[in-house]
């Protein structure tokens, strides 16, 4: 699997941090919007042994879509990838990687509703991760591999759930996205981009704007305003 990267910007913009793991730490970047935030958001990236990063182009316009829509968007390096401690472990200690950066950005910005999401691997990853935490009200899945992983938890999900997908991915079309989500019915929804690839090649600001419009959409805000939680 080839993933394309974004060069990485420079400290003093890309407001980078670490996440404490119980494996040592998670290198992660964060990005706020200039508005007041309407909640905070995770996105995963695709798999490590395969050249996923945070920097992964697909990952980075996703996490854009997050912070026009008014959310802080937190990306980081799963285990064993840049800067982060620990080695791959296969899926289940990448989860927790996901679950650590959901609870760190819960600390960073209490009582803000939670958004959840990944590309590719880091899908599979997020979906899962957020499909268990009480604070989070939504769920992006971006470019899904329903040839390689069993996505059928989300049959359970409680919170809107987004899945983009090309249209001519290579590890599931856009017509079997959609007609996952139209099985599964709400929460579940898919946006297909016609003419995409897996990697989005040429349809970032598509995918971005998907993201951003969902984001907003008023039924989506209610679900982040139900998770809100007044701070004193």
């Amino acid at each position: 699997m080839r993933t394309n990267r974004i060069p990485m910007p420079p400290a003093s913009t890309g407001g980078y941090l670490p996440i404490p793991v119980s494996h040592g730490l998670l290198e992660a970047v964060l990005r706020r919007p200039p508005e007041a935030l309407r909640g905070a958001a995770v996105m995963c990236h695709p798999h490590p042994l395969h050249g996923g990063t945070m920097h992964t182009k697909a990952v980075y316009r996703a996490a854009e879509g997050m912070t026009e829509a008014g959310l802080a968007a937190l990306r980081f390096n799963f285990r064993g990838v840049g800067r982060s401690t620990g080695t791959y472990d296969g899926g289940l200690g990448e989860t927790e990687d996901a679950r650590a950066a959901l609870r760190h950005v819960e600390r960073l910005f209490p009582g803000l509703p939670l958004v959840a999401g990944g590309f590719s691997f880091g899908s599979l990853v997020a979906l899962r991760a957020g499909a268990g935490h009480s604070r989070v009200a939504a769920m992006v899945g971006v470019g899904l591999a329903f040839d390689r992983h069993d996505y059928g938890f989300l049959a359970e999900a409680r919170c809107p759930v987004l899945i983009v997908q090309g249209e001519r991915d290579e590890f599931g079309s856009g017509a079997r996205a959609a007609e996952f989500a139209r099985q599964l019915g709400e929460p579940v929804e898919a946006v297909v981009i016609p003419g995409a690839d897996h990697y989005f090649h040429g349809h970032f600001d598509e995918l971005r704007r998907g993201i951003r419009e969902f984001l907003t959409r008023p039924a989506v805000a209610r679900a982040l305003e139900r998770k809100r939680v007044e701070t004193g």
